[in-house]
Formats: C-alpha cells, structure tokens, sequence
C-alpha cells in the first residue's frame, strides 16, 4: 500500500454519546482481517440477489397476469411488497449486523433469500406469491447492509475505494442486468417454468454465494454494539409504510380512502421519528438512525443527491419495461436486451470513477449527471421521432449515453457518504444509505410510473413515455444543482 493509499484511510475518533461527531482524522488500518478478492467477489454476488429482483419482476408481470389471473391491484403489490418491505427493514438489518455479527447476518440473509426465492417460484395463486415477495424482500433487508459494511470493516484507502466503486457498479448493473435476465428467462420457459424461472433462478446462486461466504467472508461487529431501537424501528416503519404503499397501490386499488389518508400520516410519523432519535441520542442511548451522523457532511450531502437519483432511476425502469412491452410490442427478451447498453457502459463508467474523481473531485458527479440528462433527452428524441418503429438498435446509442453518466454518478456517491463513517457505525450508516436509495427506488416506481400510466389512456404510450422521461429529466437537473453540496475532494 502506497502512501497516499494510508493518507485516504480516515476514521472517527470515539466521541461521548450525544455529543458533535468531530471530522475524521489521522491514519489507520481496518481492525478486522482484509478481505479477500474472493472474499470481495462472493459479498457482491449477494449483494447483486436483491437488486436484481427489484426489477427482474418487470418483464415477467405480464406472463403472471395470465397464469395466475392477478390483475392490477395484485401485479403492483408483487413489486411494492418487496420494495416496502426492504426499505422498511434495512436500517434494522444494519443494525443486527453491528449487534450480532455481519458475516453471520450475511449468511442467515443468505438462506432466507434464496428459501423465499424458492416460496415465490412455487407460489401456488397471486396472493401466496405477494407473501412471498414481502418475506423475500425482508430477506433482502438482512443480506444487504451487511455487504458495505464488511467493505468498510474490512478494507482501506485505495482498495476501499475501489471496492465501493465495485458496490456501486453492482448496484447499478444488477438493476438493467435484472430485466435482461427476467427476459431471457420468461422467453426460454426452462422446463415450462415460465415466470417462475426468476425466482427459482435464486436458488443455487444464494446456496453458492453461502459456500462461498463461509470460507471467504471475515467476521466483524460493532466494538460496542446496541440494542435494536424499538420504537424508532416502529415510528420509521410507520412514517415509510404511509408514504409509499399508498403511492405504489392507490392507483391499481382505484384511490380508495385509506390511500388519502395514509399519507397525511406520514409527516407526523416522520416528526415523530426525528424527536424519538433525538432525544434517545441525548440520552446516551443509541438510537436506529443517530442524527448526529447526518452532521456530517458526506453523509448530509451524498444522501441528498442519492435520494433524487435513486426515484429517477426506479421510474425509469419501470415505465421502459412497460412501455417496451405495452407500447412497441417487444416480448420479454427484446425489452431486457433493449437494457444492454446501459448495463455494459455503467459497469466501465464505474470501474473509472476512482481515478477520475482522484483528479477532478466531485465535478466527477455534476459531469456524470449532464451526461445521463444528454441520454435521457436523446431517448426521449428517439421515442418522439421513430415511434412505433423503434428498433433495439436505434435505442442503443442513447442508452450507453445513459448508463456512462449513471456509472459516474452513483457509485462516487455511494463512496462519499461512507467516507466519513465511524467503523462501529458501519452497518446502521450503511443501512440508512440503503434504506435511501430503496425508498427512492419505490418512489421512483410509484411516482414516475403513476404519472405514466394515469396519462397512458388520453396520452396513449408513446406521449405518456416522453412526460415521464422528461419528468426523470428533472430530477437529474436537480442532481447536478445538489452536486454543488457534495465534499470538494472525495476521499
């Protein structure tokens, strides 16, 4: 390890509970045994499990809507009960692993996802499937946080960068590579599996990532772990439960009145969250998500731009997969290929980002966020000009446009808000950082996809496309002003 390798290490010193955390200092080296290559490749391909069920459900919504009779209402609740469940639990996740071990919280995440996989593939009937996705969707809240925070437990300096860049390009692949692969698996109908192909597919790579895990992933924990923050879990689930199940069902359901009043509950459940963490801080306590780590600034202000980010990114695989399916009559395995191009140009975007944002800090992140706003109007141009007859290849150059400025942006991103984590707060730092962009994907596909599926009956697909392409578009104008908020040099 060079010199400057040990100058990027930065930890932050034990402070009283309560109390400012003070910005990190001096030079050290993880506590816990480095993590392997292997070691690194095997928590990736766990990570990898959850992200790519997010979205590899979209392409198969259709053929389960035959089979299983679901309508509406059910299909979106196959999508939202995992996301709510996943966003709702990961802080707690996070906070188990710092408790009770993250190798072991990796490994029971592990099991859990691939056996809730398994529920999902077998599922006799629409309803058991929905129990299922949320099982599995908890499952995933166990195995994720605990992925980051081996990374930050267990690595250093250059190879923690790097290692967070390759989070970061997981993150964003697994997201395209999931509708690329729920395509490939409806269409080859293995064994007349069908759909039940892109949960059974879970199976063996869980039980492989598990070998793997047990003979490659160190085991670290808090140095002084807390009991899991009971009513500051409950008050968040409140406040996410209120917020988005309304915005993912309302619709489909037909705006019932518990969809109006559910959200009016939410800024009180949220103000409620805020003084509960407060006060439990103050009081020496350790409570689910402390305030005083959003004082600091990596934290603050990567999560402020994750956020944004994230709603744009889930809208827009959402409404593409329908649209393509919907709009242009593509089947299950053209609509996932039409992703291609974004999957392999995010992947080398994010593998360059550590030694760009080495040079150029997080102007890095600003150029990232013009360059996806130039894909996404090109997509919109295209849409506007060559419908119905666009062609996989006429979207391709638009696309790796997009993936390039998404693979800029969102793994420096998952980079600064770590930066500056305490090691013994890896793991609820690491949760809240999850927690973030999930929600945000939920949002994304709640927002995003009702604005388009509410305007596709006067619009039709084609119009109702490009305002929900152009209303991404805002959001990535209001990445690139946040940006400005991010750390000049990103450690």
């Amino acid at each position: 390890m060079s010199d400057t390798d040990v100058r990027d290490v930065r930890t932050v010193p034990t402070r009283a509970p309560g109390s400012a955390p003070t910005r990190p200092t001096g030079a050290t080296r993880p506590t816990h045994p480095a993590l392997t290559t292997l070691g690194l490749v095997t928590v990736l391909l766990g990570a990898a499990l959850p992200m790519i069920d997010f979205f590899i459900v979209n392409v198969a919504l259709p053929t389960i809507d035959r089979d299983l009779r679901a309508g509406p209402a059910l299909l979106e609740m196959v999508v939202a009960g995992y996301g709510v469940a996943y966003a709702v639990l990961l802080v707690v996740g996070g906070r188990l692993g710092d408790m009770v071990g993250r190798r072991r919280l990796y490994l029971w995440g592990l099991a859990a996802f691939g056996l809730t996989s398994l529920a999902c593939g077998l599922a006799p009937d629409a309803w058991t499937l929905v129990v299922a996705r949320v099982a599995q969707g908890a499952a995933a809240a166990l195995l994720l946080p605990q992925v980051l925070a081996t990374i930050q437990a267990t690595t250093s300096g250059a190879r923690r960068a790097k290692a967070v860049s390759l989070y970061g390009g997981t993150a964003g692949v697994a997201s395209a590579v999931g509708q690329v692969l729920g395509g490939l698996l409806v269409a080859a109908d293995l064994a007349g599996t069908g759909w039940r192909a892109v949960f059974l597919v879970n199976v063996p790579i869980a039980a492989v990532a598990l070998l793997l895990a047990l003979r490659t992933v160190p085991e670290t924990r808090s140095p002084h772990p807390s009991r899991v923050d009971v009513p500051g879990t409950v008050l968040l689930a409140v406040a996410l439960v209120s917020l988005l199940l309304p915005l993912t069902e309302g619709r489909a359901a037909g705006w019932p009145v518990w969809s109006w009043l559910l959200p009016a509950v939410f800024p009180f459940a949220a103000a409620a969250f805020v003084v509960v963490e407060r006060r439990a801080e103050r009081a020496g306590r350790t409570p689910l998500v402390p305030p005083s780590l959003l004082r600091l600034r990596s934290v603050r202000s990567g999560l402020a731009v994750i956020l944004p980010f994230s709603l744009g990114f889930g809208g827009f695989m959402f409404v593409l997969a329908v649209a393509l399916q919907d709009g242009l009559r593509y089947g299950p395995l053209a609509a996932g290929l039409a992703l291609a191009p974004l999957c392999v140009t995010f992947f080398f975007a994010s593998l360059a980002g550590p030694r760009l944002v080495a040079r150029f800090g997080r102007r890095v992140v600003l150029a990232g966020s013009l360059i996806q706003g130039a894909g996404l109007f090109a997509l919109a141009l295209v849409f506007r000009t060559q419908w119905p007859g666009v062609s996989a290849p006429a979207l391709a150059a638009a696309m790796a446009v997009l993936g390039v400025g998404q693979g800029l942006v969102l793994p420096i991103l998952l980079r600064i808000v770590l930066s500056e984590l305490p090691a013994a707060q890896a793991g609820v730092g690491s949760g809240a950082m999850v927690t973030t962009q999930q929600a945000g994907l939920a949002l994304g596909v709640a927002t995003l996809g009702t604005l388009f599926l509410t305007l596709l009956p006067s619009l039709g697909v084609q119009n109702a496309l490009i305002v929900a392409l152009l209303a991404q578009l805002a959001t990535v104008g209001l990445n690139a002003v946040l940006t400005f908020r991010l750390p000049r040099v990103v450690r």
